[in-house]
């Protein structure tokens, strides 16, 4: 990401910073961009869900 702005998702306040501004226990990112940033919980959700999927198909085998 370099020179360009940096978004995070505070899980304590609910709200995007632009930069790193929080306590790093509290952020979830670097994302490219402010929307990605606020669908940080939604991102992690579906990708958890995924994931669990994966190990299910896997102990099936």
């Amino acid at each position: 990401m370099g020179t360009e702005e940096q978004y995070w998702y505070n899980t304590d306040t609910g709200e995007v910073e632009e930069g790193r501004r929080s306590s790093w226990t509290h952020l979830m990112g670097p994302y490219g961009t402010r929307a990605e940033a606020q669908r940080a919980l939604e991102s992690a959700k579906s990708r958890n869900e995924s994931w669990e999927k994966d190990d299910e198909d896997w102990r099936k085998k």
